[in-house]
């Protein structure tokens, strides 16, 4: 059996015809170009599943569904688009305009759900049964896989991981709340506490690797800086790792997972950052004498959009 796995995103979509184990066949991409009407973009995605179908040697008689990530809410259940702030999408009926070209069952779900289903098929999550992926990017994405499926709560806005409130009247979030757990654990967390930081701190070899200008302090300056030892650095970094230890403590807490896999941009950092959140999810994990969540670092890169997406479909 095969099946479509389309990751939508701002700039690009990407798409490919994918197996039941999650091995990619034939894969392609066509610019998104959000500036138009959503029927435009979607005609563009039927299209491109129409490409890399026949770039498999396949018709569309051999495949079986097509699954969607999509960089926002999602109601599974209806196939409509309530909310994608990425593409200015206020509800749209995704699956029901998807129809209109192709006459194939159609999935949708967020991008960072179906990324986490695919680690849970083919990456460093497969073979559990409950884990929980952890997009460390912008913001704070995330997954939960239950039993193989991923799950989206009541309405189709579960897995909202980065808007856990970590912090009572903490930092402000783009959400409008505050304290939300993806402003102490994402990259941006780490520029805004970097730049804090130089502020006092103007010797810090921070400085030095952008040029003198904190506009242009990213999250793997800081990380890298932090490696050579550069003491700033360091506090920024240690400070980014008790926040996401703390949002990884509470969803031990609540969910009790067997796998939690940390992937997007900051997870590049590898084993510096996988060691530093090991060793303090450790001091804060409730039942000490009770095994706990395995936390590892996703494996399947930019395919797992694809992936996960087609397997929304198995």
């Amino acid at each position: 059996m095969m099946y479509i796995g389309v990751d939508l995103g701002g700039t690009g979509i990407k798409a490919g015809v994918v197996n039941q184990q999650g091995e990619i066949l034939s894969k392609g991409s066509t610019p998104t170009m959000i500036e138009r009407p959503y029927q435009a973009i979607i005609a563009d995605i039927a299209a491109l599943c129409g490409r890399v179908t026949a770039e498999a040697g396949l018709t569309m008689d051999d495949i079986a569904g097509i699954g969607v990530g999509v960089p926002g809410i999602c109601d599974p259940k209806t196939g409509v688009i309530p909310f994608c702030t990425n593409l200015g999408w206020h509800q749209i009926p995704f699956v029901e305009e998807m129809h209109k070209h192709i006459d194939k069952p159609v999935r949708v779900d967020n991008d960072a759900t179906v990324a986490g289903l695919a680690e849970s098929v083919a990456g460093v999550s497969a073979g559990s049964q409950a884990s929980v992926f952890i997009t460390l990017g912008t913001g704070v994405g995330g997954g939960i896989i239950i039993n193989g499926r991923p799950y989206s709560g009541a309405h189709g806005v579960g897995s909202e991981i980065g808007h856990m409130i970590l912090k009572m009247d903490g930092e402000m979030c783009t959400c409008g709340n505050q304290g939300c757990f993806e402003r102490y654990a994402s990259a941006t967390a780490i520029i805004r506490e970097a730049r804090r930081a130089v502020e006092k701190h103007s010797e810090s070899a921070i400085m030095e690797a952008c040029g003198g200008d904190p506009e242009k302090i990213n999250a793997k300056i800081v990380i890298d800086c932090a490696k050579a030892n550069d003491p700033t650095a360091l506090t920024v970094f240690d400070g980014y790792v008790r926040g996401l230890a703390h949002g990884i403590v509470s969803i031990i807490n609540v969910l009790d997972p067997e796998v939690i896999v940390l992937g997007g941009g900051v997870s590049a950092a590898g084993e510096y950052l996988l060691d530093a959140v090991r060793a303090e999810v450790e001091k804060h994990i409730f039942y000490k004498t009770m095994p706990h969540a395995h936390i590892e670092l996703a494996q399947l890169g930019p395919d797992a959009g694809i992936i996960g997406a087609a397997m929304l479909c198995k």
